[in-house]
């Protein structure tokens, strides 16, 4: 008996799983905070080589006199860039040149106007070594690769459980250990573990919310965790504009997950798991709990029998690799894996540089993009039980992937005046990428087999972090190119890259209203062929379940043809 079954009884969302699901819920918060943090954290500020031999030297001009000795040691800076004096030379007066000529400087004072001070600025990731915050990023979403896979591994062989509350454990200890970095590797190292941390929190928590509904309710609970991401984005805004020094900012943004810790006596293992392990007594104990809460009676006997069938069909272990033994298998598991990494690609790539918004404050700019996602989830809840994860993913991946190559166009000919046109194509772009990014969650747990879910999970998530590394070089190869048409070089790639992966996913079948694929043997099958059970009346008091692979156009047809002329000719239907 199928897990989805039991639930049909229990109820698809009762009580019970009302209350543990919004505690799985909670987490995403600090998820979206620790996704976002390197927005504010390593946020470069206007900055200028500090005045040698001038230790009071600021940002901020202090005096006429302080005036002069920054116009006779720092050159101007090129039109166009947004600040006044060059950020990484001054003068040489050393030099025999008659022309005035500059060097670089290895200190700089920065702008206090944003933030008191900023990874960026304490580090001086500035001039030689700004490419270090690209590379910062990389390294966490480095981490979150490594921690999706591995936590996914983890959590399909000891379970759901242990793997979410260690990932609790290394995000609250990485959280409090980054904000006394003391120098660029220390800070690195520490965003690595953070990754690993926050890749095993979110996906756990995602795969077990998923897991203790029914079918009816698996697409609702996935996009609405992902409300709670945005939660975060827009409360790490307020965060952000209240604290502005990045050391209080990042404690204030770890201490709340001490509460987590407490989940080991809220959050139960997954039902789901321990089933298709064999251990049918304590799934027993944990269901009957849920009973209890929803207020459903349980025949015994019918879970007596759930507990003998399980001891003598125990169901082969999986493993990820498993999925690639068949073609129809790995072809799908390999469009769900580029699928992840194009729309976290393009979704952090419009998400982590919202200073360039235009907006003009980079709290609003970063409120703006988190607030945003509110009406992205709003539409897939509203649709995607009407017309399916499928047919909505590809919708929001084209439209989301054209409105990005769009900005070309504004941007090459619209003019200054009407740039708030390719404002509105990258929110577009943006609104698509959410959309994306929430459906591809619930449309791939629902494709992996439960006996790899956790794990294909987390490979999927892995490939997300991919397209989160490669993201910050896409933006800075506009920077290296220059001009109106750099601007628009990394928009034309997210663009491209989204309706190649939204045509790519009409291969994928729907999964809509259907029970999820217990074995591989299921997900070979899954979208194919319907698998269905039939009860066959071998007498009037006795009834055999039997699972039947249907070529005709329903069961109905079938059980007609058994009551009607028999099973001989039921069985000609097969």
């Amino acid at each position: 008996m199928h897990f989805d079954e039991i639930l049909r009884h229990l109820g698809e969302f009762g009580t019970y799983q009302k209350r543990v699901f919004f505690l799985l819920c909670l987490p995403a918060i600090t998820h979206g905070i620790r996704m976002c943090v390197t927005v504010f954290l390593q946020f470069v500020p206007k900055h200028r080589c500090a005045i040698p031999g001038y230790e009071n030297d600021t940002y901020a001009v202090q005096s006429e006199y302080h005036q002069k000795l920054i116009n006779e040691t720092i050159p101007l800076a090129s039109k166009g860039l947004g600040w006044l004096y060059d950020q990484c030379h001054l003068y040489d007066y050393t030099s025999s040149n008659h022309s005035r000529s500059t060097l670089s400087c290895s200190k700089w004072v920065y702008d206090q106007s944003v933030f008191l001070n900023t990874a960026s600025s304490e580090l001086n990731l500035v001039c030689d070594d700004a490419l270090k915050t690209s590379h910062a990023q990389m390294i966490f979403m480095g981490g979150y690769f490594f921690g999706a896979f591995a936590t996914g591994a983890f959590s399909d062989k000891f379970g759901r459980k242990i793997s979410l509350y260690a990932s609790i454990v290394l995000v609250l200890a990485g959280g409090l250990g980054l904000a006394w970095a003391q120098n660029f590797i220390t800070f690195v190292i520490i965003r690595f573990i953070n990754g690993i941390g926050t890749a095993g929190v979110f996906t756990t928590c995602f795969v077990l919310g998923v897991e203790i509904v029914g079918p009816s309710k698996r697409a609702w609970t996935g996009i609405v965790i992902e409300y709670f991401f945005a939660i975060g984005m827009v409360l790490y805004a307020g965060m952000g504009y209240f604290i502005r020094d990045w050391h209080y900012l990042e404690i204030t943004a770890s201490i709340p997950v001490v509460l987590f810790l407490g989940y080991w006596w809220l959050i139960p293992e997954s039902p789901r798991w321990l089933i298709n392990e064999g251990r049918t007594d304590e799934a027993e104990v944990i269901i009957r709990h849920a009973a209890k809460v929803n207020k459903v009676k349980l025949q015994d006997k019918i879970f007596i029998m759930e507990t003998e069938d399980q001891k003598e069909d125990k169901k082969p272990k999986a493993n990820i690799f498993q999925l690639f033994t068949h073609r129809v298998l790995a072809v799908r598991t390999i469009i769900i894996f580029f699928n992840w990494m194009v729309v976290s690609m393009v979704y952090f790539g419009l998400s982590l540089n919202s200073d360039n918004l235009g907006a003009g404050s980079l709290f609003l700019n970063f409120f703006l993009v988190g607030l945003v996602e509110f009406p992205a989830y709003t539409v897939c809840i509203l649709l995607l039980d009407r017309v399916g994860r499928k047919v909505l993913h590809v919708g929001s991946m084209i439209v989301g992937g054209v409105a990005c190559g769009i900005t070309i166009i504004t941007i090459l000919y619209a003019g200054d005046e009407n740039q708030w046109l390719t404002v509105l194509f990258a929110m577009l772009g943006k609104v698509g990428a959410t959309m994306g990014f929430a459906i591809i969650y619930v449309f791939s747990s629902e494709l992996f087999p439960t006996v790899v879910r956790q794990a294909g999970m987390g490979f999927s998530s892995s490939f997300a972090r991919l397209g989160g590394m490669i993201s910050p070089y896409v933006v800075d190869a506009g920077k290296i190119v220059g001009g109106d048409f750099g601007r628009a070089l990394p928009m034309i790639v997210f663009g491209a890259l989204s309706v190649g992966a939204g045509l790519l996913t009409l291969y994928l079948p729907e999964t809509h209203n259907t029970d999820l694929p217990e074995s591989i043997e299921d997900g070979k099958r899954f979208g194919r062929i319907p698998n269905v059970e039939i009860l066959i009346s071998d007498d009037k008091n006795k009834r055999n379940r039997t699972n039947f692979t249907l070529v005709p156009k329903s069961s109905k047809e079938y059980n007609d043809t058994l009551e009607n002329a028999g099973e001989e000719a039921a069985n000609k239907l097969l």
